[in-house]
């Protein structure tokens, strides 16, 4: 049997990891900081991980929690409500749909912390509705709650009627929970 390979599994989820901490901080600069310093707890910890297990779960509850106590740390800082440093900071991949994705980026940013975040691990990030409540710390229909809440939401936003009316973006069907063809 190979050997377990920590550090390997460890990159594989960098992708992941950032774009949770983007839905989250919504700042390339900061998400990548907080990536960062998740890495860094993980790997202090890799110790205490059991190889076999939801390695991807486990990081995004690191995440979340060094998320929440950044948070309390900086009650202090000077918030970017408007994202206008985040919108400088950010820079856009060029192909077909940026202008969607640009609409939909600003709309997520507009629902509630917690709709958003379960919205971003369920949609986004592909974990169960059991998983993303186990990295929440609440009940399964809690986050099935706040799931289906955002969606709707979002649609409202968007201004969406049909599932053929946003771009060609898989992530954002799937956060959407569209069945576009577009998005094959």
């Amino acid at each position: 049997m190979a050997e377990y390979d920590f550090r390997a599994e460890l990159l594989a989820v960098i992708p992941n990891l950032r774009a949770f901490a983007m839905s989250l901080v919504g700042a390339a600069d900061k998400a990548d900081d907080l990536v960062q310093e998740t890495l860094v707890r993980a790997w202090d910890k890799r110790s205490s991980f059991t190889p076999g297990t939801n390695l991807k779960g486990w990081l995004f509850t690191i995440l979340r929690n060094e998320f929440y106590s950044q948070m309390r740390k900086r009650k202090r800082e000077v918030a970017d409500p408007e994202g206008a440093m985040a919108e400088r900071l950010s820079s856009h991949p060029e192909q077909v749909g940026k202008l969607d994705m640009e609409d939909f980026k600003k709309a997520v940013n507009q629902l509630p912390e917690d709709q958003r975040e379960a919205l971003i691990l369920v949609g986004a990030s592909g974990f169960s509705y059991e998983e993303a409540a186990e990295i929440c710390d609440c009940a399964v229909g809690t986050i099935k709650s706040r799931v289906s809440r955002a969606r709707t939401q979002l649609a409202t936003i968007l201004k969406l009627e049909g599932d053929g009316e946003f771009g060609p973006d898989a992530v954002a069907v799937g956060v959407m929970n569209l069945t576009s063809s577009s998005a094959a």
